[in-house]
């Protein structure tokens, strides 16, 4: 099955209407998918077939989801990169995937042109903006003169049709491919969980570059749902947005929620409409669930995956139990586990590693055998989370295994002592790391933001933390920060902050 067929079903049932706003222009799903069919005529015609891939390096925009539909109709794969990637990064992608056609803008083209006519494979480079220079051909021309008619190429389920490359904690970016059958049975199982009208209005802020992102927008495809395009996440524009539309959910990352919670003026804005927030990609702070609620309205529920997982692997129910701290239940079809490391499933309550068996487990590793045979072992796929299954299925979170603190040999979780920080009342952002003792051998570091115009010293943020934790899960030391490093998509980069120590 060719992923593409997601679209050409909404068409089926749904007919035509609006589906996507964007920048105060308001589209129709019959133009989006017109649009992907030119985009498959062109590609054509510059090379590209099955199999081959092609670099989307964009920030949200219709062309985005247009260069992704025809792609995929003509049974190409697509390679998303999040356009805030370094030029070093964006290098290795290139080579790595041996990309024929890269599609960006203006002004990221810097990152690409020292590898024209120096990669054997990069035959093309189209800009969605502007004309080109002779280096880079315009989008607009190449796309614009074709027919808007294209059958899709037939993929099989175990097909790639996406590599993702995520660097994970550590190390050079890795290509994650996932197949045909991994996105679509992914984003039939999100949408299965969905409750919602399909009239009702959604804002997308997530980058359509991003894991989450790509399974949102699949999702939506099945469900006809209608969302309002963000080329990327503002505060002010976010809530301006579902004031303006009535919209009812948003699906973030936690530092879009946090930032959210800490905006001067976000109490402005009517967000009443507003029933869900779904938190995913990174651990959300429990510490901020219930002031967010009382401030904007609806559920913030969170859910949990992996890009290797396609990305969803659990997720709350709008209409069932919400445990806070949990990150729900696995979504139909995917099976958790969690194991030791001996590979022995554990009984709910015991704290492992967590392990992921469906059909949204990735095909592995692109050109990387032997990182693959070490991540999926008799067919689970070994996460690298630590966490625990309750007696109900509910899975939590506990930590990164990379991240634990052993302090005399007892462990402490980080995210245990973050959820206490984000509790001290003028703390808008924290993380922890280990760093080393030379008694201990590790001890507690934590990273603070301050809320702006608070202060504090690290004294009473240490008293603070010893009326809520054991004495020896407490900061041995704290850092005030102005802010915390992140990824492209909002997590918090612990793996940058102990290059800090």
């Amino acid at each position: 099955m060719n992923l593409a067929r997601l679209g050409e079903e909404s068409l089926e049932k749904y007919g035509e209407y609006v589906s996507l706003v964007f920048e105060g222009r308001r589209i129709t799903n019959v133009e989006q998918s017109r649009a992907a069919c030119r985009v498959a005529h062109a590609l054509g015609r510059l090379g590209v077939g099955a199999g081959d891939r092609v670099v989307v390096m964009l920030p949200n925009c219709p062309e985005v989801i247009q260069s992704y539909g025809g792609i995929l109709r003509l049974g190409g794969v697509i390679v998303p990169v999040i356009f805030l990637l370094g030029a070093e990064e964006v290098a290795h992608i290139l080579a790595h995937s041996a990309a024929k056609v890269v599609i960006t803008s203006t002004d990221m083209l810097w990152k690409v042109e020292p590898h024209i006519g120096t990669l054997p494979t990069l035959g093309h480079v189209l800009v969605v903006d502007g004309g080109g220079d002779g280096r880079a051909r315009p989008f607009a021309e190449e796309v614009g003169r074709e027919a808007d008619t294209f059958t899709a190429v037939d993929r099989r389920d175990d097909d790639i049709a996406v590599i993702l490359y995520t660097s994970g904690t550590t190390g050079t970016p890795k290509g994650v491919a996932l197949s045909h059958g991994n996105l679509a049975s992914n984003a039939r199982s999100a949408a299965a969980l969905h409750e919602l009208s399909r009239e009702d209005w959604a804002v997308a802020v997530l980058p359509l570059s991003h894991s989450y992102g790509l399974t949102v927008m699949n999702a939506g495809h099945l469900l006809g749902t209608r969302g309002v395009l963000l080329r990327w996440f503002n505060p002010e524009e976010v809530l301006r947005t579902i004031q303006d539309f009535r919209a009812v959910s948003m699906s973030g990352v936690p530092t879009m929620f946090v930032y959210l919670l800490n905006h001067p003026d976000g109490g402005q804005y009517d967000t009443s409409s507003m029933r869900v927030w779904g938190s995913g990609a990174a651990p959300l702070p429990v510490e901020i669930v219930e002031p967010f609620e009382r401030k904007f309205g609806g559920r913030l529920m969170e859910g949990y995956g992996l890009t290797e997982a396609s990305p969803v692997v659990s997720a709350h129910r709008l209409s069932g139990v919400r445990k806070l701290g949990s990150v729900g239940q696995p979504i139909p079809g995917v099976q958790v586990s969690i194991q030791d490391d001996d590979e022995r499933v554990l009984p709910a309550g015991e704290t492992g590693e967590v392990c992921v068996m469906g059909p949204n487990v990735m095909l592995g590793y692109y050109r990387n055998p032997e990182e693959t045979a070490r991540t999926i072992r008799g067919g689970w796929l070994h996460t690298g989370d630590m966490g625990r299954l309750d007696a109900d299925g509910f899975l939590y979170i506990v930590e990164r295994k990379k991240d634990l603190i052993i302090r005399g040999g007892f462990n402490i979780y980080p995210r245990e002592v973050e959820e206490v920080l984000y509790a001290f009342p003028h703390t808008a952002e924290a993380a922890v790391v280990g760093m080393r003792d030379a008694l201990m051998g590790e001890d507690v570091l934590a990273f603070v933001v301050l809320r702006a115009g608070t202060r504090a010293t690290a004294e009473e943020v240490v008293a603070f933390c010893e009326t809520r934790l054991a004495r020896y899960k407490c900061p041995k030391q704290v850092r005030f920060v102005p802010s915390l490093p992140k990824s492209p998509v909002g997590k918090i980069l612990r793996k940058e902050l102990r290059r800090q120590i």
